[in-house]
């Protein structure tokens, strides 16, 4: 897939001996102008060495807000998805030399204020991805329709077995990686859909490192303005997770072997 050539602020900045993770927010946009600007105001600036925002091509003003607040912009020259967005965003954080990323949807459903916490582990050499849980609070109090929080705690319930793991969330807005994360896993063979998310985390089990997945508590927020995926999509989302999971097993057993799965990157 192609990546929009990186302008000249992703160039990466000079590492210092001792000195503090270079952490690069990079945001997934479409549609974002009513939100971006109090997602931006909850980031932790003090800490972050950039903000990349990737425009998938927006019929409202989230570019020009972007370029408004200092962002580093990236539009896609047409829509490739929300799986198309994030590659793009990893490619370009990589590119400026980031030891730490940060995915957070620029729709203010999620407490940016937590990314301290959410990075901490990955900043001390302990994990590799973290999620920021809704579950380890209460969604419901946050405005999560019912339905909503049903599918997800199946889904969830349902990846646990499979992967082996006990975590409160998978299907998360907020989440980090560490460079060595991405320079490990093939995320580009993901889809580039919304399932991208879920096939990332299979990757990341496959190439065995599930002890260096962790997760922190995020409050949530539902409202208006805050993007939502409906119902006809969410049951595609599920269905396309069902299948995440079976292509999983089946390489794991050694009965349909996946490329996706392989635990190095191409080399391009």
């Amino acid at each position: 897939m192609d990546t929009p050539t990186a302008p000249d602020a992703l160039l990466p900045a000079t590492s210092v001996p001792g000195a503090r993770p270079r952490l690069v927010i990079v945001m997934p946009a479409y549609n974002a102008a009513r939100t971006l600007q109090r997602t931006y105001a909850d980031i932790p600036h003090d800490i972050v060495d950039q903000i990349i925002l990737v425009d998938d091509v927006s019929a409202d003003e989230t570019v020009e807000i972007a370029g408004q607040l200092g962002l580093v912009v990236i539009i896609h020259p047409e829509n490739r998805g929300y799986g198309g967005n994030q590659k793009t965003c990893y490619d370009a954080a990589l590119a400026a030399g980031a030891e730490i990323v940060v995915m957070l949807h620029p729709d203010y459903q999620y407490d940016a204020t937590r990314i301290p916490a959410l990075i901490a582990p990955i900043a001390d050499g302990s994990r590799d991805l973290m999620l920021g849980s809704r579950f380890l609070g209460d969604p419901l109090a946050g405005g999560m329709p019912r339905w909503k929080f049903v599918s997800n705690r199946f889904l969830t319930e349902l990846e646990n077995l499979a992967f082996g793991l006990r975590l409160s969330e998978y299907h998360t807005g907020l989440r980090a990686y560490s460079r060595h994360l991405l320079e490990t896993i093939p995320y580009r063979l993901n889809s580039d859909d919304f399932v991208f998310d879920q096939e990332l985390i299979a990757q990341v089990v496959a190439a065995g490192l599930t002890d260096r997945i962790g997760e922190i508590a995020v409050p949530t927020r539902y409202f208006e303005e805050a993007s939502s995926v409906g119902l006809r999509r969410s049951i595609v989302y599920g269905l396309s997770t069902l299948r995440v999971v079976a292509r999983y097993l089946l390489h794991r057993m050694r009965l349909r072997r996946s490329p996706k799965l392989t635990a190095r990157r191409p080399t391009e």
